[in-house]
């Protein structure tokens, strides 16, 4: 095994560790929420792996392979437009998906679900394709199946490993969706009471490539699943976000949603209108649908007090967020994983930030 990025064991992250925004030296969280419209949850950022869970990792696993699985590099660059936009307040998820997802609905049975995971992983056999429809919220492969848990031989140590993901996870990904849904909370308490704009933005990152058993991210993705050049902006709707399906309605209302693509475009000055989709080749996850869920409740108080709620995805184009030089490494084989560029971190940031004062004065 390479050298992997590990969390001290026993680890419990605080509230203070995993939120950001901007001047805290002479800010109060109390008084950014006050300030912010936008709350920014990044459900996959987290990339270190408990070292609880080391002994049940499959000795395959090269530090490339386990960043490769993590959305990493959006935790640099919403962190930094946390730091650099008072409008904006951050939540960063510590661990990575491999514990559990908190952008898939929280199974009622996390043991369960990931015994039953597991189960099919063995039957299906190392590096095959394996059906993990409804108890994907841990993942025993990677998107290239790539078998990133040793699977247990015996019932006795999968046990073991269930209980000891399930105890984990509360000390990182179960304070994350803590925060999250607290902070989400307060910013919509006061929308409601002020009548004013408040957004849920679930920030993502996928590459058009998969990985290699060499370590190469170089294995396109079938066209139906490839992003747009920049950024898919989703809000569970169709191409110009309007409803697609009433049991399954938009979580941003469509002619915000079009208003957000144009100010990204003019942002991030894109080369071409497409470069920034809607819903495609994603609708959107758990984080929106929760957050729409919950604006729903609230409509007619919304309605009242003229508050606007809304929810909506972002996901970048990976390779647009780590840049030539980076994405040129990661195509080739290897086991590491590369170091970001401050700069172009404070490019993307920017352009995120300024994206958005565009939205807001649109």
């Amino acid at each position: 095994m390479s050298a992997l990025d590990l969390i001290p064991a026993g680890h419990t992250f605080t509230a203070e560790e995993i939120t950001a925004y901007a001047d805290p030296e002479r800010r109060s969280l109390e008084q950014a929420l006050t300030e912010a419209d936008v709350l920014i949850s990044a459900p996959h950022a987290g990339a270190a792996i408990p070292e609880e869970l080391a002994p049940f990792l499959s000795p395959a696993l090269t530090r490339r392979l386990q960043y490769d699985f993590t959305d990493v590099a959006t935790a640099a660059i919403v962190r930094r437009w946390a730091a650099i936009d008072p409008r904006v307040v951050a939540v960063v998820n510590p661990h990575p998906r491999l514990v559990r997802d908190p952008n898939r609905a929280r199974p009622a049975d996390i043991a369960g679900d990931l015994a039953t995971a597991i189960e099919r992983t063995r039957a299906a056999g190392a590096w095959q394709k394996v059906d993990l429809s409804g108890v994907d919220a841990i993942r025993p492969v990677t998107f290239s199946f790539f078998p990133i848990l040793e699977v247990p031989e015996d019932d006795d140590a999968l046990h073991r490993l269930v209980s000891t993901f399930v105890e984990v996870g509360e000390r990182g990904l179960g304070v994350y969706e803590r925060v999250r849904d607290a902070l989400s909370e307060r910013m919509l308490e006061r929308a409601l009471r002020t009548g004013s704009s408040f957004t849920r933005l679930s920030f993502h990152d996928t590459m058009n490539t998969t990985t290699t058993r060499e370590g190469a991210v170089s294995v396109p993705r079938a066209e139906k699943d490839r992003l747009p050049d920049v950024v898919a902006l989703s809000n569970r709707g169709g191409s110009r976000g309007e409803s697609r399906d009433p049991a399954d309605p938009p979580t941003m209302d469509a002619a915000r949603l079009r208003a957000l693509a144009e100010a990204h475009r003019a942002g991030f000055r894109v080369s071409q209108a497409d470069d920034v989709a809607l819903n495609k080749p994603y609708l959107g996850s758990q984080e929106i649908l929760a957050a729409g869920a919950r604006f729903r409740e609230v409509a007619e108080d919304a309605a009242r007090t003229g508050a606007q709620l809304d929810a909506v995805q972002a996901e970048f184009l990976r390779e647009f967020l780590l840049g030539d030089a980076a994405t040129a490494v990661l195509h080739e084989p290897g086991t590491d994983w590369i170091t970001e560029d401050p700069t172009h971190v404070d490019e993307i940031a920017q352009a995120c930030k300024h994206s958005w004062d565009l939205y807001r004065a649109s």
